[in-house]
Formats: C-alpha cells, sequence, structure tokens
C-alpha cells in the first residue's frame, strides 16, 4: 500500500472492528512490548476522534449540526493524513455516501479499504448490549436507513442500514479492498488474518502473527479488560468484549425477531452468509 493516504477500516458496528484494530497494531509493535488495549492509537485513528477534530477546528470542536460537522470533517481528515508520511489506517463506522455535495470517504485522501461485515442476526444482540437498548430496537436501528450516531461533542457517523452499508462499501468503484467476514476470523485466524496482512503490504512473519493472536485472543482481550477496563467501551456498556464467538443469536433471538432480519436483509445474505439461509428460514417459520 502507498504512504501518505487512508486505508480505511470499516464496518457497520460491532462486526469486530476494534478486533482487527488490536491485531494489527499488536502485529505492528515492538514485539519486546506488552501489548495493552488501553494503547490502541499508535498505528490506527478514528474518524470521530475529540483530539484531531479539536486540532482541525483550531479550538474546542463542538457542532450542533450536520453541516457544522461536515464543515470540519475534511480537514481533519487532511490533518490526519499529513500528520506522518506513513500508512494511515483509521476506523470508520460511515457508509460511503455523499452528504450536501461532500463524500465522507474522500477519494483523494483513499488508498484503499478493509472492510469487515458480521451476519445480522450476531450483530443484533452485540448492538442491543453496546447502545443499552432492546433487541426489537436494534432491529429497528439496523434497518433505518436514517441510522447515524452522534458523539457528545456533535461528530456524526452516517451508517445507515446493514446492508446497505455493506453495499456501499463493498461495491464502491475503483476502490482497492480486502472484504473480510467476522465468522472466518473466528473460525481460521491465521488464514484470515494472514491474508490480512498480505493486503496492507506488511512484512509477514508467520512467528510473529502467532505470537500476535495468542497476545489478542478474545479471552486475552477480556482478561485485559477485567484487570485494566477498556477506555473505549461506552459508560452505560457492562463489557466491550462480551463473547467473542458466533451463532449466539439461535439464544438471544426469538424466531420473529430472525425472520424481521431475514426479510429485511435477504438478498444481502444471499450473497454473503448463504449458509444461514435454510437455517434461518426454519427458525423464522416458527414465528
Amino acid at each position: 500500500m502507498a504512504q501518505g493516504r487512508i486505508i480505511w477500516l470499516a464496518s457497520f458496528p460491532k462486526s469486530g472492528n476494534t478486533w482487527t484494530r488490536t491485531v494489527l497494531e499488536s502485529y505492528m509493535a515492538p514485539q519486546d512490548q506488552e501489548f495493552d488495549i488501553n494503547r490502541l492509537g499508535k498505528f490506527s485513528k478514528g474518524d470521530t476522534s475529540r483530539e484531531l477534530f479539536n486540532r482541525a477546528a483550531g479550538g474546542t470542536f463542538n457542532a450542533s449540526t450536520m453541516e457544522e460537522w461536515l464543515a470540519v470533517r475534511p480537514a481533519m481528515l487532511r490533518l490526519l493524513v499529513s500528520s506522518d508520511p506513513g500508512m494511515h489506517l483509521v476506523k470508520t463506522h460511515s457508509q460511503i455516501r455523499t452528504m450536501h455535495g461532500q463524500p465522507l470517504i474522500p477519494p483523494g485522501l483513499t488508498e484503499g479499504a478493509v472492510y469487515i461485515l458480521r451476519n445480522p442476526f450476531d450483530v443484533a444482540p452485540s448492538l442491543a448490549r453496546h447502545m443499552t437498548i432492546g433487541l426489537d430496537e436494534a432491529i429497528r436501528r439496523m434497518t433505518d436507513d436514517r441510522f447515524l450516531l452522534v458523539e457528545d461533542h456533535g461528530v456524526r457517523t452516517i451508517i445507515g442500514r446493514w446492508d446497505d452499508h455493506i453495499r456501499t462499501w463493498t461495491s464502491a468503484p475503483g476502490l482497492t479492498r480486502r472484504v473480510m467476514r467476522y465468522e472466518d476470523m473466528i473460525a481460521e485466524p491465521e488464514t484470515t488474518f494472514r491474508t490480512l496482512i498480505e493486503f496492507l503490504r506488511l512484512k509477514l512473519d508467520f512467528g510473529r502473527l502467532r505470537r500476535t493472536l495468542r497476545r489478542t485472543s478474545f479471552k486475552a482481550l477480556q482478561k485485559q479488560e477485567s484487570s485494566g477496563g477498556f477506555r473505549e467501551r461506552p459508560k452505560r456498556m457492562q463489557r466491550f468484549f462480551a463473547r467473542g464467538r458466533t451463532g449466539a443469536w439461535r439464544e438471544d433471538l426469538t424466531p420473529a425477531q430472525v425472520a424481521r432480519l431475514r426479510e429485511a436483509f435477504l438478498p444481502t445474505l444471499e450473497q454473503w452468509y448463504p449458509e444461514l439461509l435454510e437455517e434461518t428460514a426454519e427458525v423464522a417459520a416458527q414465528a
């Protein structure tokens, strides 16, 4: 990957973005240092960073409208890119979309993207826990094309529907991208992250990768969070690294909730999760 432009780490919320960041940061860090989840940010940034928005605004940033946020976002991204000549990994939950004539993911600042997706049946309960809302409300937001998040300093994240989010990133013309499924990250972490390292054109060291995966296993991350907390965990959320497995929807969702998600997202499920079609149809039929 070329230096000096952004490589987006993009996903719908609760799809494995933070885990991907921990793996990459641990892999890229000096191996004689203990990996600390509360020091994320050395090799990756986020596009909602309060510090970067303050610097771009020339003072304390606080936007009360969409227009005020959009007026500063381009300067924030240019500031991020100009901060050093190296690789810029930037986490985002934004869709690729144009708002008021302005692209949220500017092609001129973009080198490529890593897109992480997770099946919607597992996203829904994870999103509900993360936002401290009910499952039905989580599903409503996942199917709402106006779904957005607003930080307390006024920074917006334009998310939209789960299926539209995937479509904007996986079909964007001219975008160099690597698509990863959370389920494959869990089932075959060494293979999945090896291909990611190769995509980013980092030097591949199998011993380093295996040490990294041990350091950043879900059990290891849970242990760190239990002992030292996690500064990116929302205050209302009890634990950030809660489960780290796939298929929890089978215990968490009712047949009616499975049916709602399946009906809303069937074409995208057919493309990305064909292995879930038969089972979810059987569960939905019980509603």
